[in-house]
């Protein structure tokens, strides 16, 4: 749980920080048309000879305004309409903390299994079960759990191991899986959201035809305009945590698959050194 509020703090404070530095990168040149506001009025003060005008070039009389990404994705967002875009924006947010503590939880969860059942065979031939178990104590990971609890019975026979094993291995898989229908929630939901701006939108329109009594394009554009950047905003959000998705479902999997492998060599192991009756 600490863990799942820490990856939801540093991406609101990474989102954060992105819509400040874009506050402050449209504010430069308010600065900056200000002071050259006060130049030319210093510079009509003094007197200066009359010269013929010149006439600029088209190009430069009207230069492309470039725009950062921040910029276009805060206007963007405006233009969305704030009472839709956030809802869209939430399910981001929690959807990436969520993937993001998965993920650091898979990674540390993932061990070198060979090394683990070399050391576990040194230990059984050199202290024993005791030995062996320590050494599961020693090391993180579901599999060396798994083994923990397979070496805690080896006295009951080995029917007993297979079954604690088998249902430790479930519990662990489980932990493996925490998280996920919420991830998956935020996946359906976030297009959901923007079909359902893109519906208001249009409705919005209509209203603004009734009203007006005319069909022309800058009555319609206006609704359209919302509802098309509320469906592009829902379907960009479920297509980066699909992606986040598959990588942790296959990663889950790839975990599970190394756990049965493990657990099959453990049992083999301690049939080789006769510790099940």
């Amino acid at each position: 749980m600490k863990r799942t509020f820490l990856s939801i703090a540093m991406t609101v404070t990474l989102m954060v920080s992105g819509l400040s530095m874009s506050f402050a990168q449209d504010e430069q040149p308010m600065d900056a048309d200000s002071s050259a506001a006060a130049t030319e009025e210093v510079m009509a003060e003094e007197p200066q000879e009359e010269a013929a005008p010149m006439e600029m070039p088209a190009e430069e009389a009207a230069p492309a305004e470039d725009k950062s990404l921040h910029q276009v994705v805060k206007q963007k967002f405006i233009e969305g309409g704030p009472e839709f875009m956030s809802f869209v924006l939430i399910c981001l947010i929690l959807g990436l903390a969520m993937s993001i503590e998965r993920i650091l939880y898979l990674n540390m969860a993932t061990t070198n299994n060979d090394k683990l059942l070399e050391e576990v065979d040194n230990a059984l031939k050199s202290g024993g079960v005791d030995a062996a178990k320590e050494v599961c104590r020693n090391i993180r990971g579901p599999v060396a759990s798994i083994f923990y609890q397979g070496l805690d019975r080896a006295d009951h026979g080995i029917e007993m191991v297979e079954k604690s094993v088998v249902s430790y291995g479930s519990v662990q898989m489980g932990l493996l899986e925490k998280g996920l229908s919420w991830i998956s929630l935020f996946i359906a939901l976030a297009p959901m959201l923007g079909f359902f701006g893109t519906v208001i939108g249009m409705i919005e329109a209509f209203d603004a035809i009734a009203a007006a009594n005319n069909i022309s394009p800058g009555i319609v554009a206006g609704g359209i305009g919302v509802a098309l950047i509320t469906t592009v905003s829902g379907l960009l959000v479920a297509m980066i945590l699909q992606i986040f998705y598959n990588y942790i479902v296959a990663k889950v999997d790839s975990i599970v698959n190394e756990m049965e492998n493990a657990s099959i060599s453990l049992i083999d192991l301690m049939i080789k050194h006769n510790l099940t009756k």
